[in-house]
């Protein structure tokens, strides 16, 4: 009868779990317009050339050099920050896993051997009084029949918890990728910037040298000379600068690592980097709702919901069951035989009459619920922001690169005729620093563009969530 009646009891609870005091979920309406922005910023659908769906296009196939590629691989086994992250669901998937648990019994199996001596003035006989007992009960500790969706609520309270983890190993897994890409571009532009300085302090040296001659055969001043020797000093001073800087970039991209790169992994320049795929967003800004920093923050606004019928729940009537059953005799060896079973059944019930912190738990609750809703909200936001940001600069960076690249050519020009002029003494060779000086400036600025639209293309396959599956 015992084994019947706990069974009874377990089919109560399963046919009344269906009492959920959360509130229903539904997704909220992303604040945001549903297109990207438009304007002279923005290229059109029709000018962009051919793209590939960024859900579709992993690192590996955005990433396509195999330097770089290598470099990647190293950091997503070695970083520790990315391992890190990987802890963290491991400890959250465990959490859930033991919310879980207290949804279903837990039985133990206990035996216990006894034996006592009483004198005879406490056992209240004439004589000495032992008592010998052993016993073998399975037992059901505590369980709670989940009426009302308490434990429930906690239970998807972790579960949302967990993946909202998950996607935080995601989104950082992400960012960790472009700031590999970051760290690797910048190195190559400094790399290029050294090579500018060396190949402008070589020909600057030239020019002094000449300038030094021409002076000694009279054809040239002493301002001349010191003009031309401020340009070899200028150039010779930015070479211990990015050689500096080299090393730094170095320094960052193997702490990203983890460990220190091969030198024959390391770019030599921008022109080296194979260029990336081109990639849009999807004509509709709903994209970014797939994004895993907002999907991490739509697993917290659940989370909270279910918090919500965790606090309800706790208004109603808990029944607990606690009980045993086994065997128990004086006798070692009669202790399996028939007529010597033992049980007993404690099921408990509270009812909550009046507690003011049930009411003030609610109130936390549904307040935490609202802030989630602002936070998931808010994320959004700056995710569109993010992405509008950066195409207005794909949408002008190749217009900017060309006006430069033109104003470099004419400054090289105008470097031409500056000497060729001061060689027929029709100018001073102020003109000929000044344009030297306008070229090295303009050489320089055009490799921070070239710099700034291939760091503009990771920015966009990251800020619209690629590259994490």
């Amino acid at each position: 009868m015992n084994k019947k009646l706990i069974l009874v009891y377990i089919g109560i609870a399963l046919l009344l779990g269906g009492c959920h005091f959360a509130p229903k979920y539904t997704q909220p309406k992303a604040p945001i317009p549903d297109t990207w922005p438009e304007g002279d910023a923005y290229l059109k659908v029709e000018d962009t050339s051919e793209t590939t769906i960024i859900s579709e296009l992993k690192w590996e196939n955005f990433f396509i050099e195999n330097r770089l590629q290598k470099i990647i691989q190293t950091t997503l086994k070695n970083n520790l920050d990315l391992k890190l992250a990987a802890l963290n669901v491991e400890r959250a998937r465990a959490v859930y896993g033991i919310q879980r648990a207290e949804l279903y019994p837990t039985f133990n199996i206990e035996g216990n051997a006894s034996k006592q001596r009483l004198p005879a003035n406490v056992s209240g006989t004439t004589s000495v009084s032992k008592r010998v007992q052993y016993d073998i009960t399975m037992g059901l500790p505590s369980w709670e029949l989940d009426f009302f969706g308490h434990i429930r609520s906690l239970k998807d309270q972790a579960l949302e918890s967990y993946l909202a983890t998950e996607q935080a190993r995601l989104s950082a897994r992400i960012s960790l990728i472009a700031e590999v890409v970051m760290a690797y571009l910048t190195l190559a532009a400094d790399q290029e910037n050294l090579k500018l300085a060396q190949a402008t302090l070589k020909t600057q040296q030239e020019s002094c040298d000449l300038i030094k001659k021409s002076y000694q055969i009279g054809l040239a001043t002493e301002l001349d000379v010191r003009r031309a020797q401020t340009q070899v000093d200028v150039a010779r001073r930015d070479i211990p600068r990015f050689v500096q800087q080299i090393a730094q970039d170095q320094n960052a991209l193997n702490l990203l690592a983890g460990t220190q790169i091969p030198e024959d992994l390391l770019p030599k320049d921008l022109s080296s980097i194979i260029p990336f795929k081109d990639i849009k967003p999807d004509l509709s800004s709903s994209v970014l709702l797939s994004r895993p920093d907002i999907v991490a923050a739509e697993h917290h606004l659940k989370a909270a919901h279910a918090y919500i019928g965790a606090v309800r729940a706790a208004f109603f009537p808990r029944i607990t069951l606690t009980g045993a059953m086994g065997t128990a005799s004086t006798e070692m060896n009669t202790l399996l035989k028939k007529g010597s079973g033992t049980w007993n059944f404690n099921p408990q019930i509270t009812i909550p009459i009046f507690d003011q912190r049930s009411w003030a738990a609610l109130r936390v609750s549904k307040a935490e619920r609202k802030i989630m809703l602002t936070r998931y909200e808010k994320a959004i936001q700056s995710a569109f922001r993010e992405v509008a940001d950066v195409l207005s600069v794909k949408g002008t960076i190749d217009k900017e690169i060309e006006a430069q690249t033109s104003l470099v050519d004419s400054v090289k020009e105008t470097c031409r005729l500056s000497r060729k002029r001061y060689e027929m003494g029709l100018e001073s060779y102020l003109g000929v620093l000044d344009a030297q000086r306008s070229l090295y400036g303009q050489q320089q600025i055009l490799i921070s563009f070239h710099l700034a639209r291939l760091a503009n293309q990771v920015k966009l396959y990251a800020v619209l969530g690629g590259g994490c599956l």
